[in-house]
């Protein structure tokens, strides 16, 4: 599974009839985490929160990309002592306090993502998130599967990342954990197809600058995420960027039937290139953190494709080749970055230690063929 896609569906259907069990992969601060949606409790038949004539559209039952949804996520511990004084009490239903329409909001709330848990909102409380922006990912993946007034129920579970790999969690903390998560209501949102172009391309400056500021707190996974999304809508306004290239007469004509979207005229051939190769280079960074070598290389492979010119890309890749022992790619690699920058003196280290361990593995090797022929 790529980083890229923390929601992906790994088997199952989402069906919300309950036909197959969906269940994915999903990435928070704390690694990988498996989840399975167990029952989904079906609410009123409402639609959006601002029902008019998109209301009678399948599409409009379920939140989509900029959507603000009131969502309240709780740990099943939790709320079985809930349901056990309401019992105490003698009453049927838990009683839901008054709470604000998600139509009176205006923005998402504002909360730091708890890095030391892997559901990141705060828990008990009705709390407003615009779906796309990767507050919570498991939170997210549930309500894009949701109608208003559902609720479902979940189990998460840690994923190593490989063989030797395991999630670290608190001590008193109960494995699996199992959580509920409620939809009260949400605002209209778009499918990626329905934005125009200029609404995507400030979606990925967003997830760019997102990632950056959760890279720089320390929340590699959550950067990772956002580059990710960030590279995701960056392909679908690949088609804006050809049409910019044409010759000045075909471009000029091209803007006069685009009146509507401006995007021909926002979006540059070498700013789209730029910013892409930036996106591959910061994703393999977090990938080298989370030691994913393939994948990091990967990474900074196309990074350099885009912009032979990136240092930071080609002494990724080197870095990546390291990890991988492919000595000879991270020779070439780092031999680049010092054609780009000649006083490089971590271009210059990295070329000593591959010198050495060369030599060591030489060394490694005689002494094997030696003992072969004595």
């Amino acid at each position: 599974m790529d980083l890229g896609h923390p929601s992906e569906t790994l088997h199952g259907n989402g069906d919300h009839d309950g036909v197959g069990v969906p269940s994915w992969v999903s990435v928070c601060p704390r690694g990988l985490w498996k989840v399975q949606i167990k029952q989904t409790h079906k609410g009123s038949q409402q639609t959006v929160s601002n029902s008019g004539d998109d209301a009678s559209c399948p599409s409009s039952y379920y939140p989509r990309l900029g959507s603000l949804c009131r969502v309240r996520v709780r740990l099943k511990a939790n709320l079985d002592e809930a349901e056990s004084l309401v019992s105490e009490n003698g009453n049927g239903e838990l009683s839901v306090q008054p709470d604000q329409s998600v139509t009176e909001v205006t923005e998402a709330a504002a909360f730091p993502r708890c890095q030391d848990s892997v559901l990141q909102v705060p828990l008990g409380d009705w709390t407003t998130l615009r779906l796309g922006e990767g507050q919570c990912d498991i939170t997210e993946a549930c309500v894009e599967r949701m109608r208003a007034g559902e609720k479902c129920e979940i189990l998460i579970s840690p994923v190593g990342i490989g063989p030797h790999d395991s999630v670290p969690h608190p001590a008193e903390e109960n494995l699996p954990l199992c959580a509920t998560v409620e939809l009260k209501d949400f605002t209209p949102g778009k499918e990626s197809w329905e934005m125009f172009g200029d609404e995507k391309w400030q979606w990925v400056k967003s997830h760019k600058e997102r990632g950056g500021v959760r890279f720089r707190s320390g929340e590699v996974w959550g950067a990772a995420d956002s580059y990710s999304r960030a590279l995701k809508l960056l392909i679908t306004l690949y088609g804006y960027v050809r049409e910019g290239e044409k010759s000045g007469q075909e471009a000029e004509e091209q803007r006069d039937t685009n009146t509507d979207d401006e995007t021909v005229q926002l979006i540059s051939a070498n700013e789209f290139k730029t910013i892409k190769a930036e996106l591959h280079s910061n994703l393999s960074l977090c990938q080298l953190k989370l030691n994913q070598p393939e994948r990091a290389k990967a990474s900074a492979t196309k990074a350099t494709q885009l912009e032979p010119g990136g240092a930071k890309a080609w002494y990724r890749m080197g870095q990546a080749c390291q990890m991988l022992n492919e000595l000879e790619e991270a020779r070439q690699a780092f031999r680049k970055l010092l054609e780009l920058q000649p006083d490089s003196s971590a271009a210059l280290k990295a070329l000593k230690d591959i010198a050495s361990r060369e030599k060591e593995r030489n060394a490694q090797l005689g002494l094997r063929l030696s003992k072969m022929f004595s």
